[in-house]
Formats: structure tokens, sequence, C-alpha cells
């Protein structure tokens, strides 16, 4: 089966937009069966109001890491039934290095 550009109508505003090659393949490749439903202006507002894709910074929570005992904030609520650790001592704690490094 060959893919051809399509044109398609964002769901939100309206405008008539471009799926294109590229993007369907990408789609295709990580599995998604649907098309987009919104044009990538819709798209990009919609991330912007979730707080992501635009360096939105998400809500982070103060704790004192389990293993050695900083103050450190992480990007969840902490439920109370697991340890949390630093950032470095989570890396260690996976056996990776910290920030990818």
């Amino acid at each position: 089966m060959t893919l051809s550009d399509k044109t398609l109508t964002c769901f939100d505003c309206g405008a008539n937009f471009t799926f294109t090659v590229g993007e369907q393949e990408f789609f295709a490749a990580k599995g998604y069966t649907n098309e987009p439903k919104r044009c990538p202006a819709c798209r990009e507002a919609r991330r912007s109001q979730r707080g992501y894709g635009d360096g939105g910074a998400r809500e982070m929570y103060p704790v004192v890491c389990a293993e050695c005992g900083i103050d450190t904030t992480v990007p969840f609520r902490p439920r109370g039934d697991r340890p949390v650790y630093c950032s470095d001592c989570f890396s260690r704690q996976r056996g990776t290095s910290p920030r990818g490094f």
C-alpha cells in the first residue's frame, strides 16, 4: 500500500491540515491506528494547557531522599508506601548514571 498526503479537518478549529506521509509513517511505527483529530496548532495548544510540550513547569513535591537523606523534589505526589529517592540515588538504584550520562 502506497501512502500519500491526506487532507484532514481539525476537530477543534475546523481548519484543514495535511497529514503527511512522514507523519503517517511515524504513526504506524508507533502502532497508532487512528489519524490525528487536531491540526498541529490545536495539538500544541492542547499540550500547553496540560503543561506538556512547551517546557511547561510540572508540579514538584518536596521529599527527603530515603537513601542519602537530602531534601529534594520529585514530579509526583509520594504515596508514603514506597521509598522516594533523589535523582542520584534513584539512578544508582536502577544501575544507571544520573541524567542519562
